[in-house]
């Protein structure tokens, strides 16, 4: 059964990445929106919604470095695996993407995300900070979306009509949204059960397991935007996601803490999250695409992050 489940969560979140990118790109181009202001909001907040349950679950139960290495896993294997994999499917090309500036705001926000847990155990107050950021980061998006809203559009996504009426559109999002987090806790039981039978640790399954899994979502986003030839949204999603996943989700965690920080997360993983994070400039500034050499290369050096952590 524990495979079975594994098996069915792959196939939700293969469907679930399809329709959400379907929906979300019709969306931009029936409302006029660049498809990356919609990966940075809609798609990015959908996709995260795995690590906001297992975060909050895990402080709740008082298992912090539960929550905190989810989310500062997800963070590192959003870049390595869920720009990696999709490079090796379908070279991305990052010179059609405009994100530099989500780029620069996603870097602040990890680094001030580190600054706090030097400062924690994170609180309340901790929560409010990262609430704020992105509350900022999204009005920005807004804003930028509706200077935006009058620019020149990028070709129409292959079999998704831009005509279609709003409330398919939105059916289609709303359907990606609760798939991908319901295929991820389905696969993530069903390995963790595996795992366990096994006689891996539960540490050791929290801090490579959980954060994959939790990724998952992304990964089947990207996959398919990958495929689609529609890079806005694979390398969108990706950095709304990281944005999300230190904002919305260590910000609501907080407020069911004090959520204690470990010493290994201090002196090890947060800068492996920030340096990994840094990998992505020179294809955000100047490398024109993202292709199978360099996605093997990001996938190796996941592999050899998972391996230093066991």
């Amino acid at each position: 059964m524990d495979i079975v489940w594994v098996l069915a969560g792959l196939v939700l979140l293969v469907v679930g990445g399809d329709v959400l990118v379907k929906g979300a790109v019709g969306l931009s181009l029936k409302l006029g929106i660049p498809a990356l202001i919609v990966s940075l909001t809609i798609v990015a907040f959908g996709t995260s919604a795995p690590e906001l349950l297992i975060s909050v679950k895990s402080a709740m139960d008082g298992l912090p470095g539960l929550a905190i290495g989810n989310v500062v896993g997800s963070n590192i294997a959003n870049v390595l695996l869920v720009l990696g994999i999709p490079a090796l499917i379908a070279p991305i090309a990052t010179r059609d993407c405009e994100t530099g500036r989500s780029f620069v705001i996603m870097l602040g926000v990890l680094v001030l995300f580190t600054v706090l847990c030097f400062l924690g155990p994170l609180t309340w107050w901790h929560g409010l900070v990262l609430l704020g950021v992105l509350a900022a980061v999204i009005a920005e998006n807004l804003w930028s979306a509706k200077k935006s809203r009058d620019s020149d559009m990028a070709s129409e996504l292959d079999e998704v009509d831009p005509h279609l009426p709003g409330w398919k559109l939105s059916l289609l999002i709303v359907a990606g949204i609760i798939t991908l987090p319901l295929g991820a806790q389905m696969l993530i039981e069903g390995a963790r059960n595996i795992a366990s039978q096994a006689g891996i640790s539960d540490a050791a399954i929290g801090l490579t397991l959980v954060a994959v899994g939790t990724s998952l979502p992304e990964l089947a986003t990207s996959v398919m935007a990958a495929i689609r030839r529609q890079a806005d949204v694979a390398m969108g999603n990706v950095i709304g996601s990281n944005i999300f996943n230190i904002g919305a989700i260590m910000g609501i965690t907080s407020f069911f803490g004090p959520v204690e920080v470990d010493q290994s997360f201090l002196d090890y993983d947060l800068w492996v999250m920030i340096a990994v994070s840094l990998v992505l400039a020179p294809f955000i500034c100047k490398i024109p695409v993202l292709g199978r050499f360099s996605g093997g290369v990001f996938v190796a050096l996941y592999v050899g992050y998972i391996w230093t952590v066991l």
